[in-house]
């Protein structure tokens, strides 16, 4: 049974910092990717980064240069590392793990983040 869980969500002001983390566990094959979505309210889940297990990572526009996707394979465990959030970034992200081999993907119950002054 694999089970992904997303942490380190929180209120921060614009112009702050926040860093999720994404702990996956069970019966996970070395071949996959994760990546982190968002839902904003009112609107669709939409990717914001992806990076393989290998490394390749792969960033929505609206991201790109403030934050940065990273994992420790070792640990089983994603991180998203956000700078210089507006209130734009205000939504619940989602923690993805896709396996290639069975083409099977997990979700997390995702955790909030709000940007407010």
């Amino acid at each position: 049974q694999v089970q992904v869980v997303e942490s380190g969500g929180g209120l921060v002001q614009p112009g702050g910092s926040l860093r999720l983390s994404c702990a996956a566990s069970g019966s996970i094959f070395s071949m996959n990717y994760m990546g982190w979505y968002r839902q904003a309210p009112g609107k669709g889940r939409e990717l914001v980064a992806t990076i393989t297990s290998g490394g390749i990572t792969n960033y929505a526009d609206s991201v790109k240069g403030r934050f940065t996707i990273s994992r420790d394979n070792a640990k089983n465990t994603m991180y998203l590392q956000m700078n210089s959030l507006t209130p734009e970034d205000t939504a619940v992200y989602y923690c993805r793990l896709v396996v290639f081999l069975s083409a099977h993907e997990y979700w997390g119950q995702g955790t909030q983040v709000t940007v407010s002054s």
